[in-house]
């Protein structure tokens, strides 16, 4: 499913050059789970966000079902991340202005569905995280682990290729953690979502069937 091949990144900072990732290889098979650990500026974000379109290696290459995102330019790379990726951040990135329905709702308002449409995928996605009593509820209305499932559905509405996730579990107490963990997990077993997650809890990493560690940008 994911193909990474010699792949570094370097930012500049001011007049530096920091080098975050150094001839990097990773293969995911359809259907994994990877989580990818390591210290803080080891590098684990970065290879996150490139696996899913997000930024471009300076070398190597990066194909993802088949596909080299690596050689697509800016307006390819969002049509594919559209189609292709479902996000799911520390922080949820829900909008407090929005229900639960429009939050998850707001990825298909890029596709051609019709509003009948656009329902029937948010309330099966919903559904399937345990909240299909909760989507008229603003995010303030709901507890952090409620926030993150919402946020799950949101990556799940469009029936993305690939789920990145970037410290799930970051911000939630341990039994909330415990239950955003057992959904993906789910997600993986029954219905054999690809899953790329980047984490620093172990309890998390347990649930993943493949842990990578990065150390200063390099695997270790």
């Amino acid at each position: 499913m994911i193909e990474v091949r010699n792949v570094s990144k370097s930012y500049h900072r001011d007049s530096l050059l920091v080098p975050v990732l150094n001839d990097i290889s990773i293969t995911v098979p359809e259907g994994e789970f990877m989580a990818l650990m390591g210290p803080s500026g080891s590098g684990k974000t970065t290879l996150l966000n490139l696996i899913a379109g997000i930024d471009k290696p300076d070398k190597g290459s990066i194909k993802v079902n088949g596909t080299d995102i690596s050689t697509l330019n800016e307006s390819g790379l969002a049509k594919w991340r559209a189609n292709n990726v479902g996000f799911i951040f520390q922080f949820y990135n829900l909008l407090p202005v929005l229900t639960a329905f429009e939050n998850v709702e707001l990825p298909l308002l890029l596709t051609n569905l019709s509003k009948k449409q656009r329902r029937e995928h948010v309330e099966a996605s919903l559904k399937l995280v345990g909240l299909a009593d909760r989507m008229k509820h603003y995010p303030k209305q709901l507890s952090g682990g409620q926030e993150q499932r919402v946020a799950i559905a949101r990556a799940l509405v469009t029936d993305p290729t690939v789920l990145v996730a970037d410290e799930p579990t970051g911000d939630l107490d341990r039994v909330s953690a415990s239950e955003v963990m057992t959904l993906l997990d789910r997600l993986n077993k029954e219905f054999k979502k690809t899953i790329v997650m980047v984490t620093h809890d172990p309890r998390a990493a347990e649930k993943a069937h493949q842990v990578k560690h990065l150390d200063k940008g390099e695997l270790t």
